[in-house]
C-alpha cells in the first residue's frame, strides 16, 4: 500500500508488533489512572502526592525518550528496543510489589523508562521504511490501532482494582511486558539502513542542538508538546473530578474514557486516510482548530455549571479527536527535518511532549488542592491548546519567510 523510503530494508516488521510495543507505555499510563483516588486512602496521603505516580512517569518517559532516539541511530534500532522493553517489566514489578508510595514512584520511573522505547522507536522504524507523508499515514493507523490500548485500559484497571486491588493492574503490566518482550525478540528484524549521529555525548548533544536550530522542527516538536498538554491535565484532572467532585465510583472514569479513546480512534483513522493527499501541514489546522472547538465546548459546560459525565467526556472525545490529526503528523513533520537523525528527533519530540504533560499535570494538581473543581483543569487545558495553535502558526511563518 505505501512505498519504502530508498534507504530502507525490505523485509517490512509486522504492524502487530509496532502496535503492541507503541502500546505498551500508554496502556501502563492509563490502567492506573482510576486507582489514583483510592491510593490516596491506602497509602494515608494527600492526593497531590498520589499525582506525583503521574508526574514521575510522564518525567521518566521524556527523559529517556531523550537517550533512546541516539542510542538507536547509532547501534540500532533493535537491541536498544529490548533493553527498554526488559526495564519496562522490571518497573511493572516493582510497581506491583510496592510496600509505599514512595517506592510506587520509584517503579513507576521504571516502568516508563522502559515503555518509552516503544513510542520513539516504533516512530523511527516507521520512518526508516517510509517517506514524509507515508511516515504520517502509517504512524495514523499505527496510534489508531494502538489507542485500543488507552481505550481499554481504565475499564480493566478500575475492574482489577475492584476485584483484586491496585497492585493487580501492575502485575498485568508485568505480564504483558513479558509477552511483547518474547514477541519482539523473535520476530523483529533490525531497520535501520546506516549510523545517522556519532557517538558519545557530545555527539548527542550537537545533534540534538541541530534539530533545535531548525524553525521547522521546533514548530512541529512545540506544536504536539503543547497538544499533548491538553491530554494529560485532562487525565491529570479527570479523575478527580468523576470520583471527588461529581461523586462518581472510579469505574466510571474508565468505562467513559473508552469514549475518548474512541475520538483519538477516529483521529488516528481520518490521518491514516488523508496525511498522503492532504499533507501534514494542512491536518495538523484542521485537527488544531477542532481541539480548540473541543476545550471551549468543555470550558462553556463548566462555567454553566452543567457539568455530567456526558458533558466532560464528549467534548475530550472531541480533543481527541484533534490529537489524533496532529500528532501523528506532528510527529512525522519532526522525525523528517533530518531523516539521519530520525531517531534523536522521535526522542527529543517525545520528551517535550512528556514534560510539557508533567508539567501540565502538576499545574492541575496544585490549582486542585486550591480549587476542588473541574475549573483548573480546563484552563489548563485551554492554554494548552492556544500555545499549540501559536507554536505552529509562528513556525509556519518563518519557514514559508513571511516574519
Amino acid at each position: 500500500m505505501f512505498a519504502l523510503s530508498e534507504s530502507s530494508p525490505r523485509r517490512l516488521p509486522s504492524i502487530v508488533i509496532l502496535v503492541a510495543m507503541s502500546a505498551i507505555g500508554p496502556m501502563a499510563l492509563n490502567i492506573f489512572m482510576p486507582s489514583m483516588p483510592g491510593l490516596a486512602r491506602h497509602f494515608q496521603v494527600d492526593y497531590g502526592l498520589v499525582q506525583l505516580t503521574l508526574t514521575f512517569y510522564l518525567i521518566g518517559l521524556g527523559l529517556a525518550q531523550l537517550v533512546y532516539g541516539p542510542l538507536s541511530d547509532r547501534y540500532g534500532r533493535r537491541p536498544v528496543l529490548l533493553c527498554g522493553l526488559a526495564i519496562f517489566c522490571v518497573g511493572s514489578l516493582l510497581c506491583a510489589l510496592a510496600p509505599s508510595i514512595e517506592m510506587l514512584m520509584i517503579g513507576r520511573a521504571f516502568q516508563a523508562i522502559g515503555g518509552c522505547s516503544g513510542l520513539v522507536l516504533g516512530r523511527a522504524i516507521i520512518r526508516d521504511l517510509y517517506d514524509r507523508d507515508r511516515s504520517a499515514a502509517m504512524i495514523g493507523y499505527v496510534t489508531m490501532a494502538m489507542s485500543l490500548a488507552p481505550m481499554f485500559s481504565p475499564a480493566l484497571g478500575g475492574y482489577l482494582d475492584t476485584l483484586f486491588g491496585w497492585r493487580a493492574s501492575f502485575a498485568f503490566c508485568a505480564v504483558a511486558g513479558i509477552i511483547v518482550l518474547a514477541c519482539v525478540t523473535v520476530t523483529l528484524r533490525e531497520t535501520l539502513a546506516e549510523p545517522g549521529l556519532g557517538e558519545g555525548v557530545g555527539a548527542m548533544l550537537r545533534g540534538y542542538g541541530s534539530l533545535l536550530r531548525s524553525p521547522a522542527f521546533c514548530g512541529y516538536a512545540l506544536q504536539t508538546a503543547f497538544t499533548s498538554g491538553m491530554f494529560f491535565a485532562f487525565i491529570a484532572g479527570a479523575p478527580f473530578v468523576v470520583v471527588t467532585v461529581m461523586g462518581q465510583p472510579p469505574s466510571s472514569y474508565g468505562l467513559w474514557f473508552m469514549v475518548v479513546s474512541v475520538g483519538y480512534f477516529a483521529g488516528n483513522f481520518c490521518t491514516g486516510r488523508f496525511a498522503v493527499r492532504l499533507g501534514v501541514d494542512r491536518m495538523i489546522g484542521i485537527g488544531a482548530i477542532i481541539g480548540l472547538f473541543g476545550i471551549l465546548a468543555l470550558a462553556a459546560i463548566g462555567w454553566l455549571g452543567l457539568l455530567t459525565l456526558p458533558g466532560l467526556f464528549l467534548p475530550m472525545a472531541v480533543v481527541a479527536l484533534s490529537n489524533g490529526l496532529t500528532l501523528p503528523n506532528g510527529t512525522a513533520g519532526a522525525v523528517s527535518v533530518n531523516p539521519r537523525a530520525a531517531g534523536a528527533a522521535a526522542g527529543l519530540s517525545g520528551a517535550l511532549q512528556m514534560l510539557v504533560g508533567a508539567g501540565a499535570a502538576v499545574l492541575v494538581g496544585y490549582g486542585q488542592d486550591l480549587d476542588p473543581s473541574q475549573y483548573p483543569m480546563i484552563w489548563t487545558m485551554l492554554g494548552s491548546g492556544l500555545l499549540a495553535v501559536l507554536a505552529f502558526a509562528v513556525a509556519a511563518k518563518i519557514r514559508t519567510g513571511r516574519t
